[in-house]
């Protein structure tokens, strides 16, 4: 940051100067703002398979709550990105919507779903609460956790 001084007096020395009535103006300089487009869905596909399960969620969300704890209770250690608590969480919003209304099979499922969760096993993406809940129903879920070492049962 640079510091500029403005005399308004006859500056004795540099301890004296806001006693002798000088201002002091801060110029910033620009920052390079990150934009959604740094942030892309190949970043999320990274993220995702940094651990066997991954979940995006908020951490307001009850939808989210309810993943979080059906994970747990099967003895999962998802990692769980909260986007309202992420400095960057806006820009994972998008990529991460980009990425979900790209991806065909996910498309159409999600239709009007809720946004997040967004839950990922073995860098795959699953979907959401309801494509997760479906599974876990029909008893997919447990085989994939399994194929991804997710869980050793």
């Amino acid at each position: 940051m640079h510091r500029r001084w403005r005399r308004h007096t006859k500056v004795i020395s540099s301890s004296s100067k806001l006693a002798l009535g000088l201002e002091m103006h801060y110029e910033k300089k620009k920052k390079k703002t990150m934009t959604a487009t740094n942030t892309t869905p190949a970043d999320i596909e990274k993220m995702a398979r940094e651990n066997a399960v991954v979940i995006f969620s908020q951490s307001t969300c009850c939808l989210c709550h309810a993943v979080k704890r059906l994970f747990s209770g099967m003895g999962v250690s998802p990692m769980v990105h909260e986007l309202d608590e992420h400095p960057k969480g806006k820009h994972l919003y998008r990529a991460l919507m980009r990425l979900v209304m790209t991806t065909a099979t996910t498309a159409a499922a999600t239709g009007s779903a809720a946004a997040v969760p967004v839950v990922f096993i073995g860098g795959n993406l699953v979907g959401g609460i309801d494509a997760v809940l479906a599974s876990h129903i029909n008893g997919t879920l447990t085989p994939i956790l399994k194929q991804a070492g997710a869980i050793w049962l």
